[in-house]
């Protein structure tokens, strides 16, 4: 998912430099909205990994 939002973040620069600007704001957008899902998901991650054993 991150591998997505940066490929889309690419994709914005590159329309912006060019100044397509419809692009620029999809791609922009769809890349912010992975971004804090990956965010969110990798939070959750941190605090219900998994546990190592106890012996």
């Amino acid at each position: 998912m991150l591998k997505v939002s940066i490929i889309l973040l690419v994709i914005a620069l590159i329309a912006g430099i060019f100044g397509f600007f419809s692009i620029v704001a999809a791609a922009a957008g769809i890349a912010k909205v992975l971004f804090y899902i990956f965010l969110v998901v990798f939070i959750i991650s941190l605090f219900t990994g998994r546990r190592g054993r106890s012996m």
